[in-house]
């Protein structure tokens, strides 16, 4: 088996779905939002959940998209619009269809990212993504 933890030793990456490049993304986003609330100050489980879904949500991802957009090199680019134009059949009642394609453009490129080992470039991004929510 191997290891999973380790995203360097993924092979045949290229053969994975935007739908599931999208599915880790959501995780590594999520995961990468928690973290930086638990270092920020957010210590009760209600701070905690509430700061998450107001970072993790479509609508969050889909704001964030505009931040991050130009900061993008041209293979993150096309990443970023195969998630965005991926067939996806339902949005959360919270937001539109368009910040829902958005957001799972984000997540794309999140999956993409850390699944090629490319923990800095995700932190980067991640950086740009909260430059607001930073006191």
């Amino acid at each position: 088996m191997r290891d999973l933890l380790r995203p360097e030793a993924h092979d045949g990456l290229a053969d994975i779905s935007v739908l599931a490049l999208a599915h880790i993304g959501d995780a590594v986003f999520e995961l990468m939002a928690r973290t930086w609330l638990c270092g920020n100050g957010a210590a009760t489980a209600k701070k905690l959940h509430s700061g998450a879904v107001g970072l993790a949500s479509a609508k969050a991802q889909a704001a964030a998209v505009e931040r991050i957009l130009p900061e993008l090199d041209d293979e993150e680019l096309a990443v970023y619009k195969r998630g965005r134009n991926a067939h996806v059949s339902t949005a959360p009642r919270a937001s539109t269809q368009g910040e829902y394609h958005a957001a799972t453009g984000v997540e794309t490129l999140f999956g993409h990212l850390y699944l090629n080992g490319r923990a800095k470039r995700l932190n980067e991004l991640f950086r740009i993504v909260i430059r607001n929510s930073e006191s």
